[in-house]
């Protein structure tokens, strides 16, 4: 529990001075004095049980650390990402000809522009927009005008968080409006400092998502119906409602790419566009609280153009970058409130509350959150699985040992709850006060793991000299431009690999050196792809592909979208 050796050996002698102290205290003539004595056992074996098995585990990792799972993912991702930065198109007239490759069909018009001012912001990515295309490619399906008449269909519903937005002009101007809400959470904000930069002018209309949580199920083909369904499904289980299409799609699923590397039975995520493919993961339906007891949930079932921050791999929102990333500044990076990393802890860190799901007596244990900080804590004494290297031998291994202060792992702010299930938390986990926002700085390793939605911490963490681990099942706008075990370190839903994992980033030679260099990669790479003009060039092609979309003169395309 301790985070030093000297400060658990501290708490170890101050225990043994206050027995000693009341031995010396106790008149000569009592009986079985001394026999006081046997209780320094009580502070004395559990420190030296934890320091033989700490010194244990050191010596029984892998020594051939090429072999090790982490290693050779790093080397082979590192290779992937360098041949797609070697393979990005270089001329209009390539990346004219990449585009209609990838999804069958032309670029919307005022592509060459888009191009143009990709190339003079010096943009590291030009190709990988697949998620743009992703999101609009089931409404090209739909005339232009059939695609404004669902926005407006979909908006004069009630019971649903839509705001609908209307971008006109040179600097383009965005107003939204809702039915009973005020506060747009600084979303027209965010597009006018967007288009002010973009060299067009911009006339269209969209919706815009309020809630943290996705909200768009796109049913089949056979099922498309120009009046959608809205139901609120907050509190309720989703998972069966969520994935009420994957039976539909498994002809269409491709298997995921063969991964050569040998993990040993543990979980390290080798394919990330698998791992968080709802449709392959049936074992997830009570493990996140998005798909277990989501807090809020304003499901649209239909063909309805939605912008969101996120959404897992069964829904359909199309994705824009978050406005916390731009706007909040508590969710912003600055460099002065930063840590070397040789003067960082050597440990992992996440603080923070019980969002991401309703909390009901009995079945928060269950909840993405809890069952992260469960572990970390070591509440259940449960066996944890490693890599031991035996006479040139890897395996995996269980043992009951979790070194505790290799994680700094709490709750804030229990929230989200019933009031049994609120008590429940209490008395179950330590908690700590809540930190300033630079805290996790002060370690080298630093977790980050989905809320209601998206992770608004994500970005500053990326951006610091900390190396992130991230856990999650929602799609972002910048998914193909971060690249797992180059930029951060994937973790998997059910964390099976977390212990061994922390362990070598913290643990081994190699693996402090490994940490070191993808902290180092992750912050160079946040700073050439993540500007606030990345934004820009990313929601300026998306807005030209709305614009086609919304096109009262395009008829509807019957084309076989990719």
């Amino acid at each position: 529990m301790q985070p030093t050796d000297t400060r658990a050996l501290m708490v170890a002698l101050a225990s043994l001075l206050a027995l000693v102290q009341v031995v010396y205290l106790l008149p000569k003539q009592a009986k079985a004095r001394l026999t006081l004595l046997v209780l320094a056992a009580i502070p004395l074996v559990p420190y030296l049980s934890d320091l033989a098995a700490i010194q244990f585990a050191q010596s029984s990792a892998i020594r051939h650390a090429e072999k090790h799972p982490v290693e050779m993912l790093i080397r082979e991702a590192n290779a992937n990402f360098d041949s797609l930065l070697r393979n990005q198109s270089s001329t209009y007239a390539a990346a004219y000809a990449e585009y209609q490759r990838r999804y069958g069909f032309e670029p919307p018009d005022g592509f060459e522009e888009w191009y143009k001012f990709a190339q003079e912001h010096q943009s590291p990515i030009i190709d990988e927009f697949d998620i743009i295309s992703e999101g609009v490619a089931p409404f090209l399906r739909m005339s232009g005008q059939e695609f404004l008449d669902i926005m407006s269909v979909a908006y004069d519903e009630p019971d649903h968080e839509l705001w609908s937005c209307v971008m006109s002009g040179q600097p383009a101007q965005t107003e939204c409006s809702h039915h009973g809400r005020e506060n747009d959470r600084n979303n027209a904000h965010f597009f006018n400092r967007v288009t002010e930069k973009i060299p067009v002018a911009m006339d269209l209309k969209f919706l815009l998502n309020h809630l943290d949580e996705p909200t768009v199920m796109i049913p089949p083909l056979s099922a498309n119906s120009i009046k959608p369904v809205i139901t609120n499904r907050g509190g309720e289980r989703a998972w069966e409602v969520l994935t009420q299409f994957c039976s539909l799609k498994k002809g269409e699923m491709k298997s995921p790419g063969t991964s050569t590397v040998e993990t040993y039975g543990l979980p390290f995520v080798t394919d990330r566009k698998a791992t968080m493919d709802l449709c392959r993961h049936p074992e997830y339906s009570d493990s996140h609280g998005l798909l277990a007891a989501p807090e809020s949930l304003r499901l649209i079932e239909g063909l309805v153009p939605v912008l969101s921050n996120g959404a897992p791999s069964t829904m359909g929102d199309i994705l824009y970058p978050s406005t916390a990333y731009i706007e909040e500044d508590r969710f912003a990076y600055h460099t002065e409130t930063d840590v070397d990393w040789d003067k960082k802890q050597n440990n992992l860190y996440w603080a923070g509350s019980t969002t991401g799901g309703r909390a009901r007596p009995g079945e928060w244990h269950s909840l993405h959150r809890q069952r992260f900080v469960e572990l970390a804590q070591n509440l259940q004494h449960r066996t944890f699985s490693y890599l031991r290297e035996k006479k040139g031998v890897i395996s995996r291994e269980d043992s009951s040992f979790l070194n505790g202060r290799l994680y700094d792992v709490a709750f804030a702010q229990v929230l989200q709850c019933d009031v049994q299930a609120c008590r429940e938390q209490r008395q179950y986990f330590t908690r700590k006060p809540w930190a300033s926002g630079s805290r996790p700085y002060h370690s080298r390793l630093v977790f980050d793991l989905d809320g209601n939605g998206i992770s608004g911490r994500y970005y500053k963490l990326l951006a610091s000299k900390s190396l992130p681990l991230k856990q999650t099942v929602i799609r972002e706008w910048h998914d193909e431009r971060l690249l797992p075990w180059v930029h951060y370190i994937p973790v998997s839903q059910h964390m099976e690999e977390l212990p061994e994992l922390v362990f070598y980033l913290t643990s081994t030679e190699n693996g402090q050196k490994r940490a070191r260099e993808i902290a180092e990669r992750g912050q160079q790479w946040f700073a050439q792809a993540f500007r606030q003009i990345d934004v820009v060039i990313y929601m300026y092609r998306l807005l030209l592909e709305l614009t086609r979309l919304q096109d009262p003169d395009r008829p509807a395309w019957q084309l076989e979208v990719r």
